[in-house]
C-alpha cells in the first residue's frame, strides 16, 4: 500500500493518530488491564515501529508534487536549528525523566527528577529534537510528501506535549503541580522565569558531546545517505 499520496496520509494519519490514540486513558487502561504494562508496551512500541516504517516507505514512493519553491537561504534553516535536535535528542533519550515513558514513578524516588539535566530547559526534550528537525526541514522542502509526514511528525511532536502533560496530570494528581510549576513545554522559558535552575552538570559534557558528534555525522552524511548535500552551496 505505497505508491500514492492516499497510501502517504493513510500510513502518516496511522502513525501519529495511533500514538495519540494508544497513549488516550479510554483505550490505554483497558489494554493495560488486559495485556499487562510490559506487554502493552511492547505491542505499542512494534505497532508504531510498523507505522514510522510504512510511513517512510510511503514517503520514499509517493509522486513528487512541488507545492512552494523554497528560497535557498532558508537551505541554512536545518544547518542552524539540528544541532539543538541532537542535543535534545541525545540528552532526552538518556536522562530519565516525569514525561518520558514510564516516568511516572520517578518523583517517588527523587523530587527532583522533573528539573534534572535536559529537563531544566523543557520538559519534553526528545519531542523538541523531532519537532525541530520537522520543521526545519520542512523549511526546504516545497513537496506535498514532505509537507504530509513532517507535518504530521511536527504536529505528533508539539500536540504530544499537551497531550503527555494532560495524562501526567491525572497519573499524578497532586505531584504534577511541582513539575508544572518549576518547568516549561518551551525551551529555557522556566529558566528565565527564574522558576529552577539550569542544570549544565546534570547534563553531562558525554551529553553535549554526543549532541555535537550526531550533528556532525547526519551533516556529512546526509548527501550518502539521503542524496542530498545538508551544507548549503
Amino acid at each position: 500500500m505505497t505508491g500514492t499520496f492516499n497510501a502517504l496520509i493513510a500510513a502518516t494519519l496511522f502513525f501519529v493518530g495511533g500514538h495519540f490514540l494508544l497513549s488516550s486513558l479510554f483505550l490505554r487502561q483497558p489494554l493495560v488491564r488486559r495485556l499487562g504494562e510490559r506487554n502493552f508496551r511492547i505491542f505499542y512500541s512494534v505497532l508504531m515501529l510498523a507505522a514510522f516504517a510504512w510511513m517512510v516507505k510511503a514517503y520514499g514512493q509517493a509522486p513528487y508534487l512541488v507545492i512552494w519553491h523554497p528560497s535557498e537561504v532558508l537551505r541554512w534553516v536545518p544547518v542552524v536549528v539540528m544541532p539543538f535536535a541532537c542535543l535534545f535528542l541525545i540528552a532526552g533519550l538518556s536522562t530519565p525523566g516525569v514525561t518520558a515513558v514510564g516516568g511516572e514513578k520517578l518523583l517517588d524516588e527523587d523530587p527532583r527528577a522533573a528539573t534534572r539535566g535536559i529537563y531544566s530547559i523543557t520538559r519534553h526534550p526528545t519531542l523538541w529534537a523531532f519537532g525541530l528537525w520537522a520543521l526545519s526541514h520542512l523549511a526546504v522542502r516545497g513537496d506535498f510528501s514532505s509537507i504530509c509526514m513532517m507535518g504530521g511528525i511536527a504536529f505528533l511532536s508539539f500536540f504530544g506535549m499537551v497531550h503527555i502533560d494532560l495524562r501526567r496530570e491525572v497519573d499524578l494528581g497532586a505531584a504534577w503541580g511541582p513539575v508544572r510549576l518549576t518547568t516549561s513545554k518551551l525551551p529555557f522559558a522556566a529558566i528565565l522565569t527564574k522558576r529552577c535552575r539550569f542544570d549544565l552538570k546534570g547534563i553531562g559534557a558525554w551529553r553535549i558531546v554526543g549532541g555535537v558528534i550526531l550533528y556532525v555525522a547526519l551533516l556529512y552524511g546526509h548527501a550518502m545517505v539521503i542524496g542530498v548535500d545538508a551544507l548549503p552551496q
